[in-house]
């Protein structure tokens, strides 16, 4: 039954969803571990801004802002010298959090820092929090929140829509009928974990004609688990299975230019240690990347063709709806703003500097990487 905007509370008016010029303040992955050695730097893109990312020889990532502070020289064609970074041009050397130690032609260095960037490592990816300070942990599935985990990464992908729009494709009840045939009511029940964190759970039972059920149904008798817990409007993390095995997928994207999205999918897996353990853990990843291919193969054309826009809400778009309010009420930070902002420059006495590397220590003590 079809019913007006009213009914089911969508905002005629929206300033961050499916916007290409607005983003949230979050985590956002930038590249996989594996692909940064220690004492290796590169140039990366995150979000339409340039950024260089280089591994001291503590094993840490490092984020600075692209352009050496001095004259504007590549950061990455330059040398990671034990945890700190030279610049190729005049070898001015700044340290892990961006403060300049090192000017050749000088007996001291001048107070001049390069801006860096709050980084952390989890599920085998890097991340950076495109703010000052992070106000929230890296995404995390509920169910894993304190458990370490194994992961392999699928293909990247590029999308012709948003990554809002991308995310709402698993909270969408109608296509699971229309498109993969899920003879099934699907009911959400939502919780909101945080500001930037949403959960919504599948509590209908699951559809008996399905292919998957039938195929499993044999080994257990409870409800299938279908949840998703979304961060930022761009990281869902779904959970799918039967009540003795659990499948966790990530979909963690980010906005690129043209309102387009670059994304990475991540096959996730509690951590076991044993021989047994490993050998179980690389079947139930390989069988977590089947699945995923399964069921997203014919929804990978939609977004290389739709044009959003939630004309006609009905009752069955309620959990769309609530994602989209829950997005709407967080910190969003232009696209402009973030792709060309100042270079920064620190002065003796500047106490906001100061609380700045204070408050970045306590939210790095307080983090748990891989």
């Amino acid at each position: 039954m079809n019913v007006n905007a009213e009914n089911v509370n969508y905002p005629r008016k929206l300033k961050t969803f499916n916007n290409p010029e607005r983003f949230i303040e979050g985590w956002y992955w930038v590249i996989p571990s594996r692909k940064l050695r220690v004492y290796e730097v590169k140039p990366v893109t995150v979000l339409g801004r340039e950024l260089v990312i280089y591994r001291g020889q503590d094993k840490r990532a490092v984020i600075f802002d692209a352009y050496c502070p001095h004259m504007g020289a590549h950061l990455a064609e330059g040398k990671v010298e034990g945890n700190e970074l030279r610049c190729f041009f005049h070898h001015w050397k700044y340290d892990a959090e961006g403060f300049c130690v090192d000017i050749p032609c000088l007996d001291e260095p001048i107070n001049v820092k390069a801006k860096t960037w709050p980084t952390a490592e989890k599920y085998g990816m890097i991340w950076i929090w495109t703010g000052e300070t992070p106000q929230q942990p890296l995404p995390f599935i509920p169910e894993l929140e304190i458990e370490e985990c194994d992961s392999n990464f699928g293909a990247r992908f590029i999308t012709n829509c948003h990554p809002n729009v991308v995310m709402i494709n698993a909270i969408d009840t109608q296509h699971f009928n229309t498109v993969h045939k899920v003879v099934s009511e699907f009911i959400f029940e939502k919780q909101e974990l945080n500001e930037n964190a949403i959960t919504f759970s599948n509590v209908a039972q699951d559809g008996e004609d399905y292919f998957l059920i039938k195929l499993i149904r044999p080994f257990y008798k409870n409800p299938v688990t279908y949840s998703l817990c979304y961060w930022y409007g761009t990281t869902g993390m779904v959970t799918f299975g039967p009540d003795f095995l659990h499948f966790y997928i990530m979909f963690t994207l980010r906005l690129i230019e043209g309102g387009k999205a670059e994304g990475q999918a991540i096959f996730l897996t509690k951590k076991r240690t044993s021989i047994f353990g490993k050998m179980y853990n690389r079947f139930v990843l390989w069988l977590t990347e089947i699945l995923t291919h399964y069921f997203i193969k014919n929804d990978s054309k939609i977004f290389q063709t739709i044009q959003f826009n939630l004309k006609t809400p009905i009752q069955a778009d309620q959990s769309i709806i609530q994602f989209i309010n829950h997005l709407e009420r967080q910190k969003n930070l232009k696209w402009e703003s973030w792709t060309m902002g100042n270079l920064e420059r620190v002065r003796d006495g500047e106490v906001r500097d100061v609380e700045k590397r204070e408050n970045r220590e306590k939210w790095r003590d307080e983090l748990v990487n891989d």
